[in-house]
């Protein structure tokens, strides 16, 4: 290992620069640091190695990393000094793809990950239903039939209907692309055995005929508008309870895929009162009325990072789980299905033309091979229309089933792979039936990405995971579920290493949102966005990673976590 001594130096002269650049008249009290973290191992990012000794911040800036004696000079009467006692620090971790506003309401509605049935599914339902007015509507999120003992066909309503009769229920499932309705919901929707599947989606039917009552893709756009939406004031409630879920985890910057108007108005709400804690980059959804005001409006950029709307989500195609993802060739496990496209291609190329031209970036989800396909020729026909005066860091989201040839398209094309972690550890048990071993080959594939000299950033597509980042630092080291298996990792030459895993959580995911001149790494000049570990997850053996937890989350250089540790 190259010896630290040269990094630190480095740090120090920077530092010292900054700190010999004093506005004529300045005091040694004016150019104090606000706040000096010491005896801490600090982890930059670039360059890679770590740095043993101090940070000092001021003004919410870092003005120096380097040794414990250099932090001296910034030492003064009204700085606060906390000594980390050797803890690991690493810069704040960035979700290149989450759902902010989603994560709020799954918080407060009935959580149904994790259950391993669905009798376990209706039992929580029951028990939520109970506690609110005949007739209220019982949200939830989270069931996966994949994770059910015995049969992993998708549930019928019969069950549920019988369960919660004086409710109207909607269950979304784990990945946002399916829904599980009881009797009551689909009458007060006006659904039933008649209606008819739209393009992009699917309703479920029995052997009968008759609705199981789940919904696939766009089949749930037809009822979701039914659904009584959220007060203003419960939006933003909502919203603040998910930034300080995150920012406990140690998730410093979000983003936010598929905003509406209303979900932006929630974002407004709390940051006009100064009560948005969490930098936020949000990504306008499809709607044809929102995006046509905001290409003439144009971007929203924030000089300082914090709320910026500059991106739109559109879609190619469905989940893997739900087998809604487009594929080129049909299922392994349902040889008569193909996937479902929930845009043309021709719709994909006409937005993100107008969206580039009206200076937006733009993110399609995509993951069958046929959806990432259609998706790239989209992003193609864009680049082509226009010559760009700066380029628009165009983006594949989820790119979890590519053909090898359209890996290399996209590097070519320098399109950024915008990939989550965990669900390559989530899918794992079943990807392989839904796809085939021939396929694999591109499922999921950082190190693959990496190699060919992309760019690539991660995140956590919450809550559809879990937003603990360091449940993704341990997928993406590992590839292994939390009991250590498989044996090695499932396909281990897409595993990357500690630090390409830090780096995809923190430079790689603030490039993806144009903030890496402001964060993503600890350097002299950016913004003190950093995180303090009870452990060092750098170093720790690799099973411990997700015990890792965070002691201090800062933003701007102020403390906005701090765990009771005793410290």
């Amino acid at each position: 290992m190259p010896s630290k001594k040269p990094l630190t130096t480095t740090f120090m002269a920077l530092a010292l620069t900054a700190a010999a650049s004093l506005v004529p008249g300045s005091t040694f009290a004016e150019d104090a640091a606000d706040l000096i973290l010491q005896h801490g191992v600090f982890y930059p990012v670039e360059p890679a190695e770590p740095v043993d000794g101090s940070l000092a911040i001021r003004d919410g800036a870092i003005v120096y990393l380097g040794d414990d004696a250099g932090a001296a000079a910034f030492a003064g009467p009204a700085t606060e000094t906390i000594d980390l006692g050797g803890r690991a620090v690493t810069p704040g971790l960035i979700d290149a793809h989450s759902h902010l506003f989603g994560l709020g309401a799954a918080l407060v509605q009935v959580d149904a990950v994790g259950t391993a049935s669905y009798a376990e599914v209706i039992e929580r339902v029951a028990a939520a239903a109970a506690e609110l007015p005949a007739g209220t509507w019982v949200l939830g999120r989270g069931w996966d039939q994949n994770d059910w003992a015995g049969d992993k066909a998708f549930p019928h309503h019969r069950q549920l209907s019988a369960a919660v009769t004086d409710h109207p229920v909607w269950l979304t499932r784990i990945d946002g692309h399916a829904a599980l309705l009881n009797a009551t919901a689909l009458d007060a929707l006006g659904l039933d055995g008649s209606v008819e599947d739209p393009s992009g989606g699917r309703f479920l039917r029995d052997g009968e005929g008759q609705l199981t009552g789940v919904l696939i893709d766009n089949a749930m756009d037809v009822a979701r508008t039914a659904v009584p939406p959220p007060s203003a004031e419960e939006a933003a409630r909502r919203l603040r309870l998910a930034a300080d879920h995150c920012l406990a985890r140690g998730l410093t910057t979000v983003t936010d895929m598929g905003v509406s108007a209303g979900m932006i108005a929630a974002y407004d709400r709390l940051a006009d009162a100064g009560e948005l804690p969490i930098r936020a980059a949000l990504y306008l959804t499809d709607d044809a009325a929102l995006l046509a005001d905001w290409f003439e409006r144009g971007p929203r950029l924030d000089p300082e990072g914090r709320l910026t709307i500059r991106g739109v989500k559109l879609y190619a195609d469905g989940a893997l789980g739900s087998r809604g993802a487009a594929l080129v060739e049909p299922y392994s496990d349902d040889p008569a299905n193909l996937g479902l496209l929930v845009s043309s291609g021709d719709h994909l190329a006409e937005v993100a033309t107008d969206a580039v031209g009206a200076g937006f970036q733009v993110a399609i989800h995509a993951i069958g091979d046929r959806g990432n396909l259609v998706a790239l020729d989209a992003l193609e026909r864009a680049q082509q229309s226009r010559a760009f005066q700066q380029w628009p860091r165009l983006r594949i989201e989820h790119a979890q089933v590519m053909r090898l040839q359209d890996i290399d398209r996209m590097v070519e094309r320098h399109v950024i792979a915008s990939m989550q972690p965990t669900h390559a550890t989530s899918d794992m048990p079943w990807a392989g039936d839904r796809v085939g071993e021939r396929r694999l080959a591109g499922a999921y594939a950082w190190q693959r990405v990496l190699q060919a000299g992309g760019k690539l950033a991660f995140g956590s597509d919450f809550p559809v995971e879990r937003a603990a980042p360091v449940l993704g630092l341990y997928s993406a080291v590992s590839r292994q579920d939390l009991d250590g298996q498989p044996a090695g990792g499932w396909l281990p030459q897409q595993r990357v290493s500690r630090h390409q895993a830090l780096h995809g959580f923190t430079l790689g995911a603030a490039e993806a949102v144009f903030l890496e001149h402001l964060v993503g790494s600890l350097a002299v000049g950016k913004r003190a966005d950093l995180v303090v570990w009870d452990r060092d997850p750098m170093t720790v053996p690799e099973r411990q990673i997700v015990d890792a937890q965070a002691d201090l989350t800062l933003v701007d250089g102020e403390i906005v976590h701090r765990r009771e540790t005793g410290r």
